[in-house]
């Protein structure tokens, strides 16, 4: 191709040629994109983008006078990068909502094989808390995440969020340790229940229709499951119901109390710091309400196996901290409704694995209930987005 020389006058505000491009030079860039270089005085340092083409000023021996230069730049080239970069994420993506997956399933398995011979979940629960304290505190000291700078204030606004996450797991545990993995997983599948009922108690907003008409097979799935499970047992049963009730006043708490936009914190950073708090809290109860069970002289007084209640509670506090991380991080990839849809599919891989290693007996009703719950909690992340019309007058 042959460049095309013009002469600009460089006193002029706005640059333009002399003489139009020759019809030979213009037909043979229709399918080309121009990035025009021009040497100038070396004084000059702007940058103008004439037309479609980008402007930048170079310095030359000849400050009279521009030289101007076509240069071809594929199309495809722009697109290429861009679907480079969009499967990359979409990996991303995926590894991340993989590794949530994997992590929830072991810290469930683990946990459980605790707490069938170390039932004391006050103590596994702060067990836990503290072992994500270390991990916390090494982010920090390591500069793997950026240390946070708190004022009293922000404490004083996630004080409350620690108290009822602390509350949350510790039914959980509770949960877990009386009844099968899946059942306890199955009454959690009541979230989306109350987090309506608080949200429309202390936040005032009105559930539409169609999420109303949503929790109907969450609960008369979970009510069906509950009345054909043969692990059922009243403590399991309501440990899940009131960590249902506490997680879900968390995310309440976190809308209503929160602190403000402009101190406010990224979610990484507000776990750990819940995380720390929770340690706090927790330990002195554990120590007033079960003493200290998990010294080496005590289980081996209790015939267990000291090796194997360290490692299992190790596994199951790192698998905690991790899940609950990598949430945070799909979080801050995915809007709130796809993460729903994750979290859903999420109890299902929970149920189906819990069910597989520890061979729990389910009949096809219990089967039929947890599947018509799991299917409302579906679709309640699905129309959770729909808005209400709003009211003509």
């Amino acid at each position: 191709m042959q460049s095309s020389a013009v002469t600009l006058s460089p006193a002029l505000p706005l640059l333009k040629p002399r003489r139009p491009l020759s019809s030979s030079f213009s037909s043979g860039c229709n399918s080309i994109r121009r990035s025009w270089t021009l040497s100038s005085s070396p004084f000059s340092s702007a940058k103008l983008r004439p037309w479609s083409g980008v402007l930048s000023l170079a310095s030359d021996s000849d400050a009279s006078h521009f030289k101007v230069q076509a240069t071809a730049v594929p199309d495809s080239a722009g697109e290429d990068a861009s679907a480079g970069g969009n499967l990359r994420k979409t990996l991303e993506l995926g590894l991340l909502f993989g590794l949530w997956y994997l992590f929830n399933i072991y810290f469930n398995i683990y946990n459980k094989q605790v707490l069938k011979v170390f039932p004391f979940p006050v103590t596994v629960t702060a067990v836990q808390f503290a072992v994500g304290t270390v991990l916390v505190v090494l982010m920090w000291g390591l500069n793997l995440y950026k240390r946070p700078k708190i004022s009293g204030a922000q404490l004083a606004a996630i004080l409350p969020l620690a108290f009822v996450h602390t509350l949350g797991n510790l039914f959980t545990n509770m949960s877990l340790g009386k009844v099968a993995v899946s059942f306890t997983h199955t009454i959690k599948a009541m979230e989306p229940f109350f987090s309506v009922i608080l949200s429309a108690m202390f936040l005032g907003e009105t559930p539409t229709p169609w999420v109303v008409a949503s929790l109907l097979p969450i609960v008369g799935g979970v009510a069906l499951a509950s009345a054909t499970e043969a692990s059922f047992n009243w403590a399991g049963f309501w440990s899940a119901m009131a960590s249902n009730v506490t997680n879900q006043s968390r995310n309440v708490l976190s809308k209503k109390v929160m602190v403000k936009k402009d101190d406010s914190i990224d979610n990484i950073t507000l776990f750990s710091i819940i995380t720390v708090m929770s340690f706090f809290l927790l330990s002195p109860v554990a120590i007033f309400m079960e003493g200290v069970k998990f010294t080496p002289a005590y289980l081996q007084s209790a015939g267990l196996n000291l090796n194997q209640v360290y490692t299992r509670s190790l596994l199951a506090a790192l698998c905690f901290h991790a899940y609950q991380q990598v949430s945070y991080m799909i979080l801050q990839r995915v809007s709130p409704v796809t993460h729903s849809v994750g979290n859903c599919v999420k109890r299902v891989v929970v149920i189906v694995s819990s069910v597989i290693f520890f061979q729990t007996p389910v009949s096809p009703i219990n089967s039929l209930g947890t599947g018509v719950a799991l299917a409302g909690v579906f679709l309640y992340s699905r129309v959770k987005r729909i808005k209400a019309k709003p009211k003509t007058a």
